[in-house]
């Protein structure tokens, strides 16, 4: 694996750097030696991310990370998703210091720096790269949809949210990991910038693909995976939510990717969608947003709940309660692993 640092801008605990918890969670594509946070100099990165030591400490700078350190990274990975996908300026100057170092940036930000004079400049200089993860393919290597899909018997399952930054990604990861240890071969095929650091086989980065070819991609990484792998059970990672009206997204995993199970992840401490709270924009009730994903024609197979903004007697409540009510597995990925839910993956393989 290539050895990286992760520039995470002073919001190593927020949900913006949804990009930096996944690589500490996992990844087959890089070793991560550190974390550059300001904000949490001095502290081990898994002690932030979840209370748990992962031996990856938090530097405060590039300079820092260099004079301390006796690690030779190749790559520094922005580890933020700002809002805007632009890189804010006060990042331009750790970003360019890792770049005097030798260290190519990736990103996946919608602000390519590949494209930025500046960056351009040093990255020539420097003799190093910049990788733009959501940098659009040419339309040459893009794909429209064929139906060609309706003829896989692979079972099909999208992790979808009713929020974004809910948890999705991670959840697929848990279940794609017990299901393994099950000897379930099965593969997650990823759909965002996270996704594709995290080393996975296949996938594509949605958000960076123009909408005429989004179902056709879809198609063709599923048919690329069934090919190639030869799994039991493929995870499709989900994006955003079906109804959130800033980026309303999920049905084409449904439809075109034809997964016929789900598995949803909700956030009970969350009245609005992010962002969203001065516009009033409320998160549907769960209820609500599984009889929509039944009505698509996918079946419900368990429920993850995101413990931001709850304690654990609340969380334990509307567990109880979302399990009675639709008679599905409701867990805490985080706190109760997921394996209730593989129990019910495994019924609905069956059937």
């Amino acid at each position: 694996m290539d050895k990286a640092i992760v520039f995470t801008h002073n919001l190593l605990a927020e949900n913006f750097a949804k990009t930096c918890h996944g690589l500490l969670r996992g990844t087959e594509r890089f070793e991560i030696l550190s974390v550059i946070d300001a904000a949490h100099e001095g502290k081990d990165a898994g002690t932030i991310l979840n209370g748990s030591p992962l031996g990856i400490p938090v530097y405060s700078s590039i300079a820092q990370f260099f004079k301390h350190s006796n690690e030779r990274p190749e790559f520094c990975i922005v580890g933020v998703a700002f809002p805007g996908g632009v890189l804010p300026k006060d990042c331009r100057k750790e970003l360019l210091a890792a770049m005097d170092h030798g260290l190519s940036i990736i990103c996946g930000l919608h602000h390519y720096l590949s494209e930025d004079p500046e960056f351009q400049s040093s990255a020539i200089n420097n003799k190093v790269k910049l990788i733009d993860i959501r940098k659009p393919k040419p339309v040459s290597e893009l794909h429209f949809w064929t139906g060609k899909i309706l003829e896989v018997t692979v079972p099909i399952i999208a992790i979808l949210g009713s929020d974004c930054a809910v948890g999705k990604r991670t959840t697929a990861r848990f279940i794609m990991e017990v299901c393994r240890s099950r000897g379930i071969k099965t593969e997650m095929i990823y759909t965002g910038q996270t996704g594709w650091m995290q080393g996975y086989s296949h996938g594509f980065i949605f958000d960076a693909t123009p909408n005429d070819f989004v179902s056709g991609e879809i198609e063709r990484v599923i048919l690329e995976c069934v090919d190639k792998s030869k799994p039991d059970l493929i995870l499709l990672e989900g994006q955003s939510s079906l109804r959130n009206p800033s980026g309303p997204c999920g049905s084409e995993f449904l439809l075109s990717g034809n997964a016929k199970g789900a598995v949803l992840v909700h956030p009970p401490g969350r009245k609005y969608f992010v962002d969203m709270e001065e516009l009033g924009l409320q998160i549907p009730e769960i209820e609500d947003e599984i009889e929509l994903i039944q009505k698509y024609g996918s079946k419900v197979i368990g429920v993850g709940l995101n413990e931001e903004g709850c304690d654990m007697g609340q969380l334990r409540s509307v567990q109880r309660t979302i399990s009675k009510k639709m008679n599905i597995p409701v867990v805490l990925p985080l706190t109760d692993g997921v394996n209730e839910i593989v129990d019910g993956i495994q019924t609905f393989m069956n059937q």
